[in-house]
């Protein structure tokens, strides 16, 4: 189906410049002089870029048949990881590359969608919030509240998140995957 600017929303992903991309932002302009455009970020899901991307009203492009199949985590295998389809039990050897983002939170047995577009696998997407636990980090302060500058703390994915200065080795939190950012404690 083909598609001009004036279609254009966040999350829609299109076929533009021999490349699948997802809309990440858009913003129509109306100059004053002259016809107006669309300005827009676009991210690519092949290569993890970003791009700005200015549309004039005449440029058409088709819209990306993009599917998501909930997978399991159930390995890592040479320079990848082993995923199992949750509904046909069929396993996947994803590369490295193509992951990793999210790689800093996975966990065996955790729930992931795998992006594809036709038999072409583009990522993985994790939960928006995992629960980790803490492996290594300075003591807790006694009486320190959440709103200190907080110190470092690995987990156990080997990631390096900042959180409050209360907590301690062997604690369990829940991690927002999407910035790796302190939510809370589990």
């Amino acid at each position: 189906m083909a598609i001009g600017m004036n279609d254009l929303k966040n999350g829609l992903t299109i076929e533009y410049s021999n490349s699948i991309w997802r809309v990440l932002d858009f913003q129509h302009v109306k100059p004053g002089k002259g016809g107006a455009f669309v300005r827009s970020k676009l991210k690519n899901l092949r290569t993890g870029t970003v791009n700005e991307v200015t549309f004039r009203p005449g440029d058409k492009f088709e819209q990306a048949d993009i599917t998501t199949r909930p997978m399991s985590y159930l390995f890592a295998e040479n320079n990848g990881r082993v995923f199992m389809d949750v509904e046909t039990y069929e396993q996947v050897n994803l590369p490295d590359d193509k992951i990793e983002a999210a790689l800093k939170f996975l966990l065996e047995g955790m729930e992931v969608k795998i992006t594809m577009y036709g038999n072409e696998i583009l990522g993985a997407e994790l939960p928006s919030t995992v629960s980790l636990k803490v492996t290594e980090t300075q003591p807790g302060i006694k009486g320190a509240t959440a709103t200190g500058s907080g110190k470092p703390a690995t987990v156990e994915t080997g990631a390096t998140i900042t959180v409050p200065d209360f907590i301690n080795e062997g604690e369990t939190i829940i991690v927002n995957t999407e910035d790796g950012s302190y939510k809370g404690r589990a």
